[in-house]
This record gives structure tokens, sequence and C-alpha cells, in this order.
């Protein structure tokens, strides 16, 4: 435990130097332990364990381009992402692990205590176990406080989801080398510095009990928000029932409008991402040397929330979004969600709904901003920037089509469950609910509430 941050950020710092991490670009022909299959193009692990990629055709009725092909990595393997509490001195703590992933830009950031797929838990790598796996796999021993299935980028993953999970222990717990134990405030705080709180983190941290704050500083009305629940529900339904999402897998050398070019597979245009390969070295892994196929994003993408603060309580602004990949056809997500880059040239008609007014926030409206990173384990420097922009009274209150005022308690409890919000909802979600953890008496009475 610290003292304060300057002494986590000294423990951060020495986790770094006492262990040593590289990673090399190299070509998908030159990856050790995989293969490209002659016929389709897809690229797969010896094993057959891990994951694939592969192609996708897609087809919509809620997207201006409404047909696309695209590669897609297919990993039906359910992961734990799981976070332990306990309380010292009535405070409670969450057990953190300063882990290194090959995707990650400056490569060790804060992840959960467990964060580990399916193969790598039932050890298919040969390496050494998962620490403090024993918590979760039998969870029932002690308090299981959140435990939901929840999806992955829906954009670059096929149907995948993980299990979220925090379990509260009573018992002495011993701490690893590249453990730390964190309080809620304090994750608050490491949450506003750039590329710091994993994905797997803030996935996770997202399904905590909502402090009465979350309804907002000037709270006097109905917490529940403008729409009663049931009318979110309903709404939400009706969106999964209108919209259209065919799915096809298809061979990777089949997608059209994408080629492989000197060991790359990467879009005709230049934009969207590439798919590369990395030889890895780290070692305070299971597994000391690897490689792997990456998913690299051209450009820094950027999801945001619109808020506002409706009879009191806090509202954002939801878009009902299908994925390429979205398991089932549409989740939450935020009010902008896309890569700025692959829009520049298109005219305003063609840019995605609200995306030029969360750019253009003058500096008081902006409650929050900072560069997140995406999972590292399958995406190589995908950063995202993360906005929250409280709405001027020139936005009109009238929702457009696909889009709803939600309360961020409404989120709060919706996030609890799977197929709600997506990842990029859930993470910002995290972000934004970190201003009423620091602001709310955090004690073992935090967590009876759960």
């Amino acid at each position: 435990m610290f003292r304060d941050l300057s002494e986590f950020h000294e423990w951060f710092d020495s986790r770094a130097k006492a262990n040593s991490f590289r990673v090399t670009p190299t070509g998908l022909d030159a990856l050790q332990g995989w293969t490209t299959d002659p016929d389709t193009g897809n690229i797969a692990h010896a094993s057959g364990r891990f994951f694939t990629v592969e192609g996708l055709r897609v087809r919509t009725n809620s997207r201006q381009v409404t047909a696309w092909d695209q590669p897609i990595i297919i990993q039906p393997e359910t992961g734990i992402l799981g976070i332990l509490v306990k309380d010292f001195d009535g405070v409670p703590h969450f057990l953190m692990q300063a882990k290194m992933e090959p995707g990650n830009i400056n490569l060790l950031q804060l992840s959960p205590t467990v964060q580990a797929t399916r193969s790598n838990y039932t050890r298919v790598h040969r390496g050494s176990s998962v620490p403090y796996l024993e918590y979760f796999v039998a969870a029932r021993r002690h308090q299981v406080l959140f435990d939901s299935l929840q999806s992955e980028q829906g954009s670059w993953f096929l149907g995948k989801r993980n299990r979220n999970m925090i379990v509260y222990v009573d018992e002495d717990v011993p701490v690893r080398d590249d453990f730390c134990w964190l309080s809620l405030p304090q994750l608050r705080e490491l949450l506003s510095v750039d590329n710091l709180v994993n994905m797997d983190s803030r996935t996770v941290l997202s399904g905590m009990p909502s402090p009465r704050r979350d309804a907002g500083p000037g709270h006097t009305g109905n917490a529940e928000g403008w729409h009663p629940m049931k009318r979110v529900l309903s709404w939400f339904t009706e969106a999964k029932s209108n919209h259209r999402l065919d799915q096809q897998r298809i061979p990777l050398s089949q997608v059209a409008g994408w080629r492989l070019r000197d060991s790359v597979v990467e879009h005709d245009s230049g934009h969207f991402f590439r798919i590369i390969g990395v030889n890895v070295q780290a070692t305070n892994r299971e597994v000391r040397e690897w490689s792997q196929p990456m998913l690299a994003p051209c450009g820094r993408g950027l999801v945001a929330f619109l808020v506002r603060d409706i009879a009191g309580v806090r509202h954002v602004l939801v878009r009902a979004l299908s994925e390429a990949g979205t398991l089932d056809v549409v989740e939450l997500a935020p009010t902008v969600q896309c890569t700025p880059d692959n829009y520049r040239d298109l005219p305003t008609e063609q840019r995605p709904p609200f995306l030029d007014y969360a750019l253009a926030a003058p500096p008081d409206r902006i409650r929050l901003d900072v560069v997140h990173s995406e999972e590292g384990g399958r995406f190589y420097h995908a950063e995202t920037r993360y906005l929250v922009v409280e709405t001027a009274e020139d936005l009109p209150y009238e929702e457009p089509e696909g889009h709803l005022w939600v309360s961020v308690p409404q989120l709060a409890q919706l996030v609890r469950h799977s197929n709600y919000l997506n990842v990029s909802a859930r993470s910002l979600l995290c972000c934004l609910r970190s201003e009423s953890w620091m602001d709310t008496t955090v004690s073992a009475d935090l967590v009876a509430a759960w």
C-alpha cells in the first residue's frame, strides 16, 4: 500500500526497471508457431488454440456503409478479468498488477489481479501458472461482488467476451513482486493519467457499485433518469429488433478491399487497421518469449459522451450501435465512437453524428480528456482519446434517431449485466464515474452495499 501516489509511481518505475521487455514488429510469414493456411489465408496457432485471424463479410441496415469485408480476430474462449478487494483499516483496496503487454505503447500498464485467456490459464503455452487464479475459478468460496460476461471490441473481435469479476476476500493475500494494493481514490487519480490503467482494469472497474453522487453534484430529482428504466429497456429492445446484422466468416484471402503486402494485411486505402506480426520478450510473463499476430489501428480513436444535467441528474447521450463483430446485434455505445482520421476528407453529412460537436468543444465544457490504450494483448499501439463534453444550451434535448439520454445511475445498473454497454462505453463510464468516487466516503460500508 502507498501513502501517496508518488510512492506508487516510484514502485511502478521500479517494476519496469526490474524486468526486461522487447517487442519487435516482424512479417506474418516469420511468426514462430503460427501458420498461414495456403488455401484460405487464415492465420492460426499451431496448437489450434489462442485465436485466429480470418475474414468477415458484414451486411447491416444501421450504418451509412451497409456492406463490407474485413479481417477479424476469432477468439471463442472466454477469459477471466478479475480484481481482488480487501479491507485495510476499513478502507477497501484493490489488488492491481503492473503487467507488460506487447501492444501497449509504453509496454507496462496497470492491469487487473488476473487477466488471462483460457488458453493461458490452462497453460497451453506450457509456461508458469497465473498468479491468484484460484480466487476466481473457485470464487464462491469468497464474496463475489461483480460477475458478468462482457463484450470486447466489436470492430475487431467476432463475438468476443470475457468474464469480468470483482471478488472480496478477508484472508491474508501474499503480494507478489509485480502487484500492489490501491485504494479507490488512488485508482480514480490514476485513471486521469494517459496510458496507465489498462482497458481490462477499466472494464472491470465499470462494474463498481453506484455511489449516490453518480446522480450528479446538483442532484435533486429522480435518480432513475429522465426516462424510466422500463422506457430505456424498451428503446434498447426496439433497436435490437430493427437493426439487421448479418455476419459471415469467409477466408482471409477472399476479403474484398484488403491485400497482403510485404507480409502485412492492410486495406487498399491505407485506412482502418493492419494485421502485423511481432516477436516478444518479457521476463515477467508466464512465457518469456513468443510470437503472435496483432491488429494495428491506423490512427488514434475517439470515444466521447455528451453529458448534461436533467432535473438535477447527470445524463449521457448513448447510441445504439452495431459493429462488425457485435454478439447480439446492438449494444449501447458512447455518443461518438470512431477513428476521426477515417472521416477527415468526408463531407459533414457523412461524418459520425456529434463528431464535430465533440471535437469543437471549448475547454470550459470538457469534463474529461485523457488518452488510454486498448487491449494490449491483441492490438498494437491502439490508443483512444476519452472525452466527456458538457453540452451547451444550443444542443436540443430532442434525441436524434438511435440516441437516448440515459442517467449515469441507470448505466451503472445496466453495466452489471451482459450485452448492454459495449467496451468503449464501459471504459468511458469508468472514467466518468471516477469523479464521484473521489467524493464518496470509501469504507467497508461500500463493500457491504455491493
